[in-house]
């Protein structure tokens, strides 16, 4: 069996921004717990939601480079339903 190098590379990529995917969004909803409980500084919620909306941003943009849609990312799980 043969593999395509660009096949590889790809593949991983998608399994590596899925990790990255999923771990933004359990940060961004857990920094909205603590935006709603009052734990963070305006200053603190001012860089979290810079940073999250950078990570997002850089996501995407190597999705692009890779020619991964969103939607790519979203592993089904199978009785489990969408890891997204």
């Amino acid at each position: 069996m043969e593999l395509d190098e660009a096949t590889v590379e790809r593949d991983l990529a998608r399994l590596v921004l899925t990790v990255v995917e999923l771990l933004r969004q359990l940060m961004e909803r857990q920094a909205l717990r603590r935006v709603e409980r009052g734990d963070l500084t305006d200053e603190q919620e001012e860089r979290i939601g810079l940073t999250l909306m950078l990570l997002a941003e850089r996501v995407e943009e190597l999705c692009h480079h890779y020619g991964l849609e969103p939607d790519d990312l979203n592993l089904d799980l199978g009785p489990l339903g969408p890891l997204l």
